[in-house]
């Protein structure tokens, strides 16, 4: 319960992440992935992946296996072609939320489809609170409800009449196109992650966080998120359970 947490804000920035820079890619890591590893920076609450990627022209992830994973990705800027082995196929572009069920096991592939520039994506994956399910995918366009302000539930396992639902009934994922000086709530869950994938925002409690940061928020209860002055897009999970140490 939030009221046994030691109220914490832990700001990370941008520059401080793990990078994987190849000749297609740019990643850059907020915890712990594929060689780079820090046993202090795992996971948290019960997000395990948290990746801002930039894909070049006609590249992309190759077919590859994921199982028992909830994954979630976002554009921001582009196409991104998704192919997986259970036949499901999907144009992922801003204000699309698209969602993978990992289950017993999938293969897919992750290819820029924007032929004449990057694309710019945040990937995420949590933790499923049932295992061994059937693979599943699912996708659907939120720009109207975007559009109009506020923070959104794009992907939910509590219920929430949501873009899309993920097997895990701790954790939903909310985004926020903001106009400029708008300010919004997060919502109140023992562990919240706030990025900012866009422009800058003022966090009640801290201060600035410019594109790239991150915060990870435990028993602080309801925080204001302000957007600076040319706005910001910001992702936030809002969880109610943590993964053990």
């Amino acid at each position: 319960m939030t009221t046994l947490l030691q109220p914490t804000i832990d700001v990370r920035r941008g520059g401080e992440r793990f990078v994987t820079r190849l000749d297609w890619l740019d990643s850059r890591h907020s915890f712990s992935f594929g060689y780079h590893y820090n046993p202090g920076n795992t996971h948290f609450g019960l997000l395990l992946v948290s990746n801002d990627d930039v894909i070049e022209p006609g590249t992309g992830f190759s077919t590859h296996p994921h199982r028992d994973m909830e994954i979630v990705t976002w554009v921001l800027e582009g196409e991104l072609e998704h192919k997986d082995s259970e036949g499901h196929t999907g144009l992922i572009y801003p204000g699309l939320a698209q969602r993978m069920s990992a289950g017993t096991g999938i293969l897919h592939s992750e290819i820029n489809a924007t032929k004449d520039g990057p694309v710019h994506l945040v990937q995420m994956w949590v933790v499923p609170d049932e295992e061994r399910v059937r693979p599943s995918y699912a996708q659907l366009d939120i720009n109207g409800e975007l559009g109009r302000g506020g923070l959104v539930p794009v992907a939910s396992g509590r219920g929430h009449d949501a873009a899309i639902a993920i097997r895990q009934d701790g954790a939903v994922l909310w985004a926020g196109r903001l106009g400029a000086g708008e300010r919004v709530t997060l919502p109140d869950a023992p562990f919240q992650h706030l990025y900012v994938a866009r422009g800058d925002v003022a966090m009640e409690g801290f201060g600035r966080l410019e594109r790239g940061d991150a915060a990870r928020l435990a028993g602080v209860g309801r925080l204001g998120v302000t957007a600076g002055a040319d706005g910001a897009e910001v992702l936030v999970w809002e969880m109610h359970a943590r993964l053990a140490a």
